[in-house]
């Protein structure tokens, strides 16, 4: 399955490790999911794993860094036309759009609303950890 993860759930994720967010973290390291990236994505990661009130280290931004470009897929996102209240989400959406994800996972599904996304699936951790027990 292609995702496209939204840097909240990352950070999430990292923060809160026995979380539904760290699950799927897990499931990216144990090659359950395949995420989509491209280079404003990946630039996003790294200036939010270095924002010095989460303390995470420079190796373990490194490693997981590294982790997502090898066993994930970058994406040449090409721009859409839609609008978008908070501009950040934009290289998620056309990551998504462009990579044929089959889910974007966010902690903020409203900054995503309208059919620019259709066919491809907004959920919140939550909702991802069913649909995926539900398709296995």
């Amino acid at each position: 399955m292609r995702i496209v993860l939204d840097s909240n759930v990352l950070i999430s994720g990292i923060i809160t490790p026995f979380g539904n967010a760290a699950r799927i973290l897990d499931m990216i390291v144990l090659g359950e999911i395949q995420v989509l990236y491209d280079d404003r994505i990946l630039a996003e990661y790294r200036e939010v794993l270095h924002r010095p009130k989460f303390g995470f280290g420079k190796n373990v931004i490194d490693d997981f860094l590294t982790l997502i470009e090898s066993e994930g897929a970058k994406v040449t996102a090409i721009p859409i036309n839609a609008d978008f209240n908070d501009k950040d989400d934009i290289p998620f959406a056309e990551t998504a759009i462009t990579g044929l994800a089959d889910v974007l996972i966010t902690g903020n599904k409203r900054h995503f609303k309208g059919n620019v996304l259709k066919p491809i699936k907004v959920m919140n951790p939550d909702e991802f950890l069913e649909f995926w027990k539900a398709k296995k």
